[in-house]
C-alpha cells in the first residue's frame, strides 16, 4: 500500500523527550486512518537516543529511523529525511513538542482540500519562548524578508507540510548548506497556512544555542543574496569619504598654523579603518567558503544505519 503521509523528525540527543513525542504523535497519525510512516533522523546522537528509537520501533511498526554517521546539523538532517521519505505528503516537525503534532492533521486536510503544495505552520503565539528568543527570531525574519523577499512567511520555522512535487523539487536542488525556511518559499508553489500556539519544550535542553542561530542567519543571508558584498563596498566607500574629510581637515589646520597633537584621533582612524577592512574581508570570506564547500562536492550527510534496510534483510 502506498504511503500517503511521511513525518520527518530530526533528532539529536533527545532520549528524554522521545517517549512523550510518541504519546502525542501516534494517536494523531493513527486517527487519520491513512497509510503513513514516521521517519526519525538521528543526527549522530551521543546519548541513548538510538536505543530509545529501536524500542519505539518494536511497538510502533510505522516508525522508521536512520542514523547519520556524524552530527551534520539540523538542516542536513532534514535533507536526509526528505531524500528517504516515501509519502505523497511529507511533514517535518521537531521532536521537542514545541510545535503541536495535532496540527499535522489540519495541515493535511488543508492541503488536500485546497490542492496546496506547501502548508506552513505559523506561530501565532510565542509567549512560551524567552524574550531573547522572540527578539532574535523577530530580527532574523525582518532581515531575511528584506534581503531575500517578502514571500518568506514571518513566524514560520521548519514545521510544514510538503507535497511530493515540492519534495522532489527540493531534493533536486544542489544546495550544500540548505535553509529550508527560505528554499521552500523560493519554489513559488501554491501555499497555505495553519496557525498554532507554540508550547514550551516538553523535556531536555534546547539543541539550538546562540552559535547555531548565528550560523543559520549567516547561511540564510549569504546563501540567498549578494547584499553583504554590496554592504562591504558601501562601507569601503564611506571609509574613503571619512578619511578624505579627516585629511582635508588636517591640511586646513596645518595651513592655518594650528599644530594639533592629534595622536588619539589618528589612533581612532587607524582602528576604524582596520576594523572596516577586517569586516569586508570577513564578508568576502563567507562567500569564498561557500565556493570552496561547493567545489569539494562532499555529501551533506552520510547514513550509517537504516532500520528499513535491516528489517528487509
Amino acid at each position: 500500500m502506498s504511503i500517503l503521509l511521511s513525518v520527518v523528525v530530526p533528532v539529536f540527543n533527545e532520549e528524554d523527550v522521545l517517549p512523550l513525542f510518541e504519546d502525542r504523535l501516534r494517536p494523531v497519525l493513527d486517527g487519520l486512518d491513512v497509510p503513513y510512516e514516521v521517519l526519525a533522523v538521528d543526527d549522530g546522537s551521543r546519548d541513548a537516543t538510538p536505543l530509545v528509537l529501536q524500542k519505539m520501533r518494536q511497538r510502533w511498526p510505522q516508525l522508521r529511523f536512520i542514523r547519520l554517521q556524524r552530527n551534520s546539523g539540523h538542516q542536513n538532517a532534514l535533507t536526509a529525511g526528505l531524500h528517504h521519505a516515501r509519502g505523497a505528503y511529507v511533514a517535518s516537525i521537531d521532536v521537542d513538542l514545541q510545535d503541536p503534532p495535532e496540527t499535522i492533521a489540519e495541515m493535511l486536510r488543508h492541503a488536500e482540500a485546497s490542492g496546496l503544495d506547501v502548508v506552513y505552520g505559523i506561530r501565532a503565539d510565542r509567549t512560551s519562548d524567552t524574550p531573547f528568543k522572540r527578539w532574535t527570531a523577530g530580527l532574523y525574519y525582518r532581515v531575511v524578508r528584506r534581503v531575500v523577499g517578502a514571500e518568506v512567511p514571518a513566524e514560520a520555522g521548519d514545521f510544514r507540510l510538503l507535497s511530493r512535487r515540492a519534495v522532489d523539487a527540493l531534493t533536486g536542488l544542489k544546495e550544500h548548506k540548505p535553509v529550508y525556511r527560505l528554499l521552500v518559499p523560493w519554489l513559488g508553489l501554491p501555499t497555505g497556512e495553519v496557525t498554532y500556539v507554540r508550547q514550551a519544550r516538553a523535556a531536555g535542553q534546547s539543541k539550538y544555542p546562540v552559535s547555531k542561530m548565528v550560523r543559520l542567519a549567516l547561511d540564510s543571508v549569504t546563501g540567498f543574496s549578494s547584499a553583504p558584498l554590496r554592504v562591504a563596498t558601501w562601507l569601503g566607500c564611506a571609509g574613503v569619504v571619512v578619511c578624505a574629510l579627516l585629511g582635508a581637515g588636517g591640511l586646513a589646520a596645518y595651513l592655518r598654523g594650528h599644530v594639533v597633537p592629534g595622536w588619539s584621533s589618528l589612533l581612532v582612524v587607524m582602528v576604524f579603518l582596520g576594523a572596516l577592512q577586517l569586516l569586508c574581508l570577513g564578508l568576502l570570506g563567507e562567500y569564498v567558503a561557500r565556493i570552496f564547500t561547493a567545489l569539494q562536492n562532499r555529501p551533506a550527510y552520510v547514513v550509517s544505519f537504516d532500520s528499513e534496510t535491516v528489517a528487509n534483510r
